[in-house]
């Protein structure tokens, strides 16, 4: 997401780059640049011309200090300005009652029920709530099922009334059933419909009365463009709802939506879905975006997402065995698990400043760490412990087993004794990230 625009915005500021002053007429020639790649992006007409009106009056009014050149100056002045286009802030959910009702709407297909599902988790794990999820989209076809999936898969009881077609009914049920069971958090899943459908939008409307939910939130999928703008402002014509969720940002999308969104309907981006995995539901942070959409990365979002899978005890019972020279494929094996707890391979990359502009055009595949794992899984417990038996026949065993070749086997120890000397080295310091393994990240 946002690469087309990131790149446009950055061809545009070189017009300014060798200028000694910012003049009207280098700023208006770089802006008219900026505008195109705004609307390239999806962005709403109006926004992208209120936005770049905004700007040159801010650049038009800025004298440029000595060690500030004017295109360093532009950039911090988009970034800015983009950042408070998307609202500034991240906003917060508003859970005070108890229990607390949220209650998703949105269009078919924008993911609602999926994203119900990672809310109820992100809750519980990082926020220590105890939700339920009340399934009341009797329409779709498994969609019952698909909610009471979910919900076993992450640990969080499930309300389901298959005798009642009536979602009003089933909603105040399981609010009821959420008391009865000391649940904090009810988390409603209503059925996609389309703001021209009036009885669908009268019932989602009485759901909303009988539920007096904390937060609304509408669920639209980012992959629409401006098709997900109007349909927010109808929406929240009718609903009035706290917030929005953008899905699918991981996709093809040019990223209009989440410039427009805020604009248009006066109503925070709450989460941005970012992946298909439970986990991949994210605050929404208008600064990091903004920081990411001018390829400054986001360090910020990544050190968190670490820290989410960092246990201290863990990590000193490594350093014990590091110190020890015991550091086995087990222990290398757990590492990988927390790396890919934390997301989208390329994702991760691309909050690192400037590895994102690098691997653009790099394909990252989510599964790269697949061979490393199938090689690992076909060693007996006693070589992941012992690693210095391995063998040429053991090495032939292990290629076959995992139905790699003998080069890639080798290929791999030699880069894990490599790193275990490292890490011995620098056992007596903090412990460095788990290196880079050339070759086993899905290169083309």
């Amino acid at each position: 997401m946002f690469e087309n625009l990131s790149e446009r915005l950055e061809r545009s500021f070189k017009i300014l780059k060798g200028e000694g002053r910012i003049t009207e007429i280098n700023v208006a020639e770089t802006l008219k640049d900026v505008r195109r790649a705004l609307l390239d992006a999806d962005v709403n007409y109006k926004v992208a011309k209120q936005f770049t009106d905004t700007v040159k009056q801010k650049a038009l009014g800025q004298n440029v200090l000595s060690s500030v050149k004017p295109g360093q100056l532009m950039v911090k002045i988009v970034h800015d300005e983009l950042a408070a286009l998307m609202g500034g802030t991240a906003a917060e959910l508003n859970l005070t009652s108890r229990p607390s009702v949220i209650l998703m709407a949105g269009l078919n297909g924008a993911g609602k029920t999926t994203l119900s599902g990672k809310l109820a988790l992100l809750l519980k794990n990082k926020k220590n709530r105890r939700p339920m999820l009340v399934a009341c989209d009797v329409y779709r076809p498994a969609a019952v099922e698909q909610l009471r999936v979910l919900a076993e898969q992450i640990g969080v009881p499930i309300y389901i009334n298959g005798a009642s077609k009536d979602p009003v009914q089933i909603a105040r049920e399981g609010i009821q059933e959420a008391k009865a069971k000391a649940c904090d958090t009810v988390i409603v899943d209503t059925a996609g419909r389309l703001a021209v459908d009036e009885e669908l939008m009268q019932e989602i409307a009485a759901i909303k009365e009988a539920c007096n939910p904390d937060e609304t939130l509408f669920v639209v999928d980012a992959m629409t463009g401006q098709d997900a703008v109007n349909t927010a402002r109808e929406f929240n014509e009718r609903l009035d709802y706290d917030g929005v969720v953008l899905t699918k940002l991981d996709g093809d999308t040019r990223g209009g939506a989440a410039l427009s969104i805020r604009t248009v309907v006066d109503k925070p981006i709450k989460f941005v879905g970012t992946g298909e995995k439970m986990e991949a539901l994210d605050v929404f942070h208008p600064e990091r975006m903004a920081d990411r959409i001018l390829g400054m990365g986001d360090i910020v979002s990544l050190v968190e997402r670490a820290q989410e899978q960092y246990d201290e005890e863990e990590a000193r019972r490594l350093q014990r065995k590091i110190q020890k020279n015991q550091f086995g494929f087990d222990d290398f094996l757990g590492q990988i698990q927390q790396i890919k707890k934390m997301g989208n391979l390329k994702d991760l990359a691309s909050m690192i400043p400037g590895v994102g502009k690098a691997l653009k055009d790099v394909e990252i595949d989510d599964n790269a760490f697949k061979s490393i794992e199938a090689i690992i899984h076909s060693m007996t417990p006693k070589e992941r412990r012992q690693p210095e038996l391995l063998n040429v026949s053991r090495k032939n065993r292990i290629a076959k087993g995992s139905g790699t070749s003998i080069q890639e086997v080798n290929r791999l120890i030699k880069q894990f004794d490599q790193m275990r000397k490292m890490m011995k080295m620098m056992s007596g310091k903090k412990m460095p990230a788990m290196p880079k393994m050339p070759g086993f990240f899905g290169r083309r």
